[in-house]
């Protein structure tokens, strides 16, 4: 069968798009493949930090948004701050963010299809997904946080830990600060992003099921600052977030893994934009010198810092001895939870 893109890519949100810039920049000949039209929204913190801002800058999408001069935690009466050091970050809506990225990708020459992949056939010389019908050399999933392709090559582990979900709504409040503020509760913590002058996205990170009402009211001050009158989006949720996979290469390195789908740990640090652009690099690198199979390797380094810091939080997020004294012990070791969030940005 004829071959007709070099790199089909499953899904068109951040990481797909991000995986096809790079691609063209290889001189690889990509498609992506995505049924939704763009602009699309989805339950995210919407911080962008420094990493991913000058990775963006350097595929040339013009970034927009605030700026994002650090990170603000808060937890009871303890507060502590930290600047990033290597220029801000920004605070920007997903569906803008989606939107220049989608714009990116059709300048560069990119077809993005309308089609969703319900089917994936990979053999010795490439992969055929069927809806659209379409032969690539390889195949990207960039299917999200519940890869429909991840779990029919059944790369999906099942994680017995309790599940952690993720809930978004804005509001027109004026942001507070020019930070990321992160408010420490009992079931979870609460993301306050500056979007614009007058509007101020929350975004809360729980172990509980409940409304976004009622888990906001677990924070009495902030349910105090953010009435649901001036609420101006819906609710939108995600979830469960941690996601474990085998591994991120199938199908004799065919078909390949990259942003959620790729496995995920939580959205405690804030860095799933981040992740999935290095993920699209790493992943377009192996590609280009025509070995798949580094592709595991080189997002296992890749991301290694981040997957660590974010698993040793969640784990003293979890445990009842240590989930209070967090934010404590960051305030009485300044230079060192600076240190942690800059190795995050």
């Amino acid at each position: 069968m004829r071959l007709d893109h070099d790199l089909l890519i499953a899904g068109g949100g951040p990481a797909g798009l991000a995986t096809a810039l790079y691609a063209v920049r290889a001189g690889l000949r990509p498609v992506v493949l995505e049924p939704r039209a763009a602009p699309a929204d989805k339950a995210c913190g919407e911080g962008l930090m420094p990493g991913a801002v000058r990775a963006l800058t350097a595929l040339d999408v013009a970034v927009p948004g605030l700026p994002i001069e650090g990170v603000h935690y808060v937890q009871g009466a303890h507060r502590v701050r930290a600047a990033f050091r290597a220029g801000p970050g920004r605070g920007v809506r997903r569906t803008v963010l989606h939107a220049a990225l989608h714009e990116a990708v059709l300048a560069a020459g990119v077809p993005i299809v309308s089609a969703r992949v319900d089917e994936v056939r990979a053999d010795a010389t490439g992969v055929t997904v069927l809806g659209p019908d379409l032969r690539g050399r390889w195949l990207a999933a960039a299917d999200g946080l519940h890869s429909p392709t991840a779990r029919a090559f059944g790369l999906r582990i099942e994680d017995p830990r309790p599940a952690r979900y993720g809930l978004r709504r804005h509001f027109a409040v004026a942001p507070g600060s020019p930070a990321v503020e992160v408010h420490y509760g009992t079931f979870g913590e609460a993301y306050l992003t500056p979007l614009g002058p007058d509007l101020t996205g929350v975004a809360l990170l729980t172990s509980r099921r409940a409304s976004f009402d009622e888990q906001l009211g677990g924070y009495p001050a902030l349910a105090e600052r953010f009435p649901s009158q001036l609420a101006v989006t819906a609710v939108r949720g995600a979830g469960p977030l941690r996601q474990r996979m085998r591994r991120r290469v199938a199908a004799g390195g065919r078909v390949l893994f990259v942003g959620d789908a790729a496995g995920y740990v939580d959205a405690l640090t804030g860095e799933g934009i981040a992740l999935a652009l290095a993920g699209a690099a790493a992943l377009v690198d192996s590609l280009r010198r025509g070995r798949p199979q580094d592709y595991e390797r080189s997002w296992s380094r890749a991301t290694r810092r981040h997957r660590l810091l974010t698993e040793c939080l969640v784990a003293a997020r979890r445990n009842p001895l240590t989930a209070s004294r967090i934010v404590p012990a960051a305030t009485r070791l300044p230079v060192v939870f600076g240190a942690v969030v800059n190795a995050l940005a």
